[in-house]
């Protein structure tokens, strides 16, 4: 069975322009400036290859020259889209220069010298498609097994875009018959394959995106930038457990602003969400890279630091006094900024939930003592107890052990 190549190029050009439209729309009604980027890139390179295949016979040659370069250009917007979806500037030299290539090959090339200048203009698309995909590989945040279609993809266009290209340079140099052979077919067929797979990556990587949005706002403080109680706990858990395999302690850190309801009931509720702000900094400044903090609830934060009891009393003591020597004067007199902490700590493997009432009950002692001070939990946490007890009725000998039923 024969098809016809130029009604796969309209195929593929339709399938085209209507994707495009499509990621026009959704980027203008979602504000995604990367998919307006590809919607219009599909269109122009969609109404390019339709002029020219409709009216090849007909055009002059600077307007078919003028229909390729635009095609070119629309490959260039393409690989721009992928640089603007992770957060880059487009490359507007880039954007135009496969076209000017184009334009000086055709110019300078004698006119029967037609292979040749369809094996640059397919080198200049593969070019494109090889750096759409080396901007998505150079975006390592997600793992690879999420992100490895949406490189393979552009990288296997330009693979099947030159392959018969060059294959027909090898082996036909001398067929005129060139641009109607079985490789055009299948370059056309795999044209409308591109257009829909990439459309399908596209949609794939936004709702990536868009996912990690909401997981991150879900595990974020809107006000000082910190975890939230549930980011906070999600992420200590993973720490401890890291923590736990290598054998080593950890220390949480409760934090309470003192007076907190008298700083908003004198200078208003603005001014205490920027002493919220001011703490949160100071807390982050105050603590190593490892160490992870949150805001738990109104003017309460807490930290975890994967370091000894001992460490945990001396990083509290630098959060007090950084924020006692805040210094913050308001229009209505010098604002009180001092924190009450408190701290507990536990080898390797002791809960969250444990760490965090030891510590609370140490805060309860700082607030009794007379606030602004750092308080650290004096007895182990009863969990903790219970497991070494049970650890040690596991290591006693059968005939020692106490019998069930009998104590």
């Amino acid at each position: 069975m024969s098809l016809d190549t130029s009604t796969l190029y309209l195929v593929a050009t339709m399938v085209a322009a209507m994707l495009g439209a499509m990621l026009l729309f959704f980027g203008n009604q979602e504000n995604i400036p990367a998919l307006i980027w590809w919607g219009t890139a599909y269109l122009l390179g969609a109404a390019s290859v339709a002029l020219w295949t409709l009216a090849s016979g007909t055009l002059g040659e600077m307007l078919s020259l003028a229909l390729n370069a635009v095609g070119f250009v629309a490959c260039g917007m393409v690989w721009n889209a992928s640089r603007v979806f992770h957060g880059r500037k487009p490359n507007l030299p880039g954007l135009v220069l496969g076209a000017m290539a184009w334009i000086a090959a055709v110019m300078t090339l004698a006119p029967e010298a037609a292979e040749l200048r369809l094996t640059i203009g397919a080198g200049i698309v593969a070019i494109y498609a090889a750096l759409t995909a080396t901007e998505l590989w150079s975006d390592r945040r997600r793992t690879m097994r999420k992100r490895w279609p949406a490189i393979v993809v552009p990288v296997m266009h330009g693979f099947v875009l030159m392959l018969p290209i060059l294959l027909g340079d090898l082996l036909h140099p001398q067929d005129g018959k060139f641009s109607g052979s079985i490789w055009v077919t299948v370059f056309a067929i795999e044209l409308v394959l591109y257009a829909v797979g990439t459309v399908f990556l596209i949609f794939m990587l936004v709702s990536e995106r868009t996912v990690s949005a909401h997981k991150t706002a879900a595990a974020i403080d809107p006000l000082t930038g910190m975890f939230n109680r549930r980011g906070f706990a999600e992420a200590c858990s993973r720490v401890i457990e890291r923590e736990a395999h290598a054998g080593r302690p950890v220390t949480v850190l409760i934090f309470d602003i003192d007076h907190f309801k008298k700083i908003n009931d004198r200078f208003g509720h603005p001014a205490g969400d920027e002493i919220l702000k001011l703490f949160a900094v100071i807390v982050v400044n105050a603590l190593r890279l490892s160490d992870l903090s949150g805001r738990i609830g109104g003017e309460e934060f807490a930290a975890l630091l994967p370091c000894s009891l001992e460490e945990g009393v001396i990083a509290a003591e630098r959060v007090r006094e950084a924020f006692a020597d805040s210094g913050i004067v308001d229009d209505a007199g010098p604002v009180d900024t001092t924190v009450s902490i408190g701290v507990a700590g536990g080898p390797a493997g002791t809960e969250l939930e444990v760490l965090l009432a030891a510590a609370d009950t140490a805060l309860y002692q700082a607030k009794r003592s007379g606030r602004n001070r750092v308080e650290a939990a004096e007895e182990l946490p009863l969990s903790l107890e219970n497991w070494r007890r049970k650890t040690a009725g596991l290591a006693l000998p059968a005939s020692s052990r106490p019998v069930a039923g009998l104590v």
